[in-house]
């Protein structure tokens, strides 16, 4: 479409058309933050603002964000950014979105934190749990696993940004170690706490999800195998070795996995297992303590 001095109103309306026709979920959402992510601008300016003129080049980048939209790449992907706990985290196509429900994780790990601790996180794509709980702690330090090279650079930027510009007292420790799950790590290092969000959906039904997650998403991150159990049989089995006596693993968890996960636990020898459920009411989280005469 060519430019014709269009305002920031009309800018907006068009690009509400376009993802509407297209049938891209939130439309009216979408639409306006893609045009603030393209003009710099905030929520704002669409109602107090919206006779503001968009220049040519501001106008040409939103058309290209929304027909990038329209063809259903994600949002997040398109403004390379994702909130979450409150901290900006870039994402690309090599790491999982952070998902509001994986805060639930987070918050159950917190309450369970104390100044000084050692925490492990397997899988951690982006970074975003094992970064959300140095900075909202003190003294921790921890350690991200990942079997993507590309996750773990981007969990290194994000700890480089998020890190250095959060907190005025000493930088976290935090290393990122490229190997599946446990792999990386040797034999005798020992952690107060292990996290992790690992892939849990079945692998039949990754091409039923949208076309935002079943296309532009990494499938290494997302599929659990035939049942969506593998990786919590992996974590399970392994966990104990590199927890102190008392230590706690806490894992996300798919809606209808909660039993399966905890009697997996418990015959793994974890204790006090509990779920937690999101803000839907769905079970998110299992955790459980692990005591170091449980272990064979």
């Amino acid at each position: 479409m060519l430019y014709n001095k269009w305002t920031y109103e009309a800018s907006y309306r068009w690009g509400q058309e376009k993802l509407i026709a297209a049938e891209v979920p939130d439309a009216a959402l979408d639409a306006r933050l893609l045009l603030e992510w393209c003009c710099g601008t905030d929520r704002n300016t669409l109602f107090v603002h919206g006779d503001r003129e968009v220049s040519e080049e501001e106008f040409g980048n939103y058309q290209s964000a929304i027909t990038r939209r329209q063809g259903r790449v994600p949002l997040q992907q398109i403004t390379g950014v994702q909130e979450f706990m409150g901290l900006t985290f870039e994402v690309n196509e090599n790491v999982l979105v952070p998902r509001q429900d994986t805060e639930i994780l987070v918050e159950e790990v917190l309450r369970n934190l104390h100044d000084g601790m050692r925490i492990l996180d397997l899988c951690t794509g982006s970074g975003c749990i094992l970064l959300s709980l140095l900075h909202y702690s003190n003294d921790c330090t921890g350690i991200g696993t990942d079997i993507s090279m590309e996750a773990l650079q981007t969990a290194q930027r994000n700890a480089e940004n998020i890190l250095r510009v959060s907190t005025e007292r000493e930088r976290p420790d935090v290393v990122f170690r490229h190997g599946d799950l446990f792999q990386s790590l040797s034999g005798e290092e020992k952690f107060d706490i292990i996290v992790s969000n690992p892939p849990y959906i079945k692998s039949d039904v990754i091409e039923m999800l949208m076309p935002e997650v079943k296309t532009y998403e990494p499938r290494m991150a997302l599929d659990g195998g035939e049942d969506g159990l593998f990786f919590y049989r992996q974590i399970v089995t392994q966990a104990g070795r590199y927890l102190y006596s008392g230590g706690m693993l806490f894992m996300e968890i798919g809606y209808d996995q909660g039993k399966e996960v905890s009697c997996l636990m418990e015959a793994a020898g974890f204790t006090q297992v509990e779920i937690f459920q999101d803000y839907g009411g769905k079970d998110r989280v299992v955790q459980g303590v692990w005591s170091s005469h449980s272990f064979g």
